[in-house]
């Protein structure tokens, strides 16, 4: 059993704003959670306390305690009586599983794209786009997860199937970046962020082979630059 940290880690900025959609602060800080999970900054086999963890993103216990409830049930934290919550691990074949569903998933979804999506609900996903790279470019990885997420998610909800959106986040719940950080350290995070920029135009041209090259390229990235802590 891991122990639990001694002190709590440095003050996170407050939690950031999901976009459109209205959330309940509990869903917020789950949120908020899960991208800080997604990004390695809450790491497998270490146990939290809600205290700790409130103190970190600047809120009170009892959304904390909440929404870690929430992530138990999905799977992505245990509950360890007395102490708080461990962070569940992930094997290396689990990873691989989860990005090469995705690809089956997502790569012929968005090139399909290309040939249907509003151009008008395509430059709606722009503000996210550069988001992604306005975090990378700071090194906020819990900011750049979670515009990542709202980005993929809301273009793939552009082919009109709810179901396939949830599979999709659902598998991006369960994924591990634990490179990102190397990433910011090196200066090339915001590198790879830019091909959101790419995507949305090679889509807006209606490029089918372009789209389909940077959405290869970028969903790599998962288990090549992004995965390596």
């Amino acid at each position: 059993m891991a122990a639990q940290r001694s002190s709590a880690p440095p003050a996170a900025p407050d939690l950031p704003a999901l976009g459109g959609r209205r959330s309940s602060y509990r869903e917020r800080v789950a949120d908020a959670l899960r991208a800080a999970l997604i990004a390695g900054e809450l790491r497998p086999g270490e146990v939290y306390s809600a205290p700790t963890l409130a103190a970190r993103f600047g809120v009170s216990a009892t959304p904390v305690r909440e929404a870690m409830l929430d992530l138990a049930k999905e799977g992505l934290v245990d509950t360890v009586p007395n102490k708080g919550f461990r962070v569940t691990a992930v094997s290396e074949k689990q990873l691989d599983e989860y990005t090469h569903v995705r690809s089956l998933i997502e790569i012929p979804t968005v090139v399909g794209l290309a040939a249907t999506a509003d151009p008008v609900s395509l430059e709606a996903l722009r503000p996210a786009a550069r988001e992604i790279v306005t975090a990378a470019a700071a090194g906020d990885l819990i900011a750049y997860v979670e515009a990542d997420s709202r980005f993929h998610l809301g273009l793939l909800a552009l082919a009109g199937n709810s179901h396939l959106v949830e599979v999709v986040g659902d598998l991006r719940k369960r994924s591990r970046l634990y490179g990102l950080d190397a990433l910011v350290r090196a200066g090339r995070l915001e590198e790879s962020a830019r091909e959101h920029l790419e995507l949305l135009d090679a889509l807006l041209e209606r490029d089918e082979r372009a789209v389909r090259a940077v959405m290869t390229r970028h969903l790599g990235h998962v288990r090549g630059l992004w995965a390596a802590p």
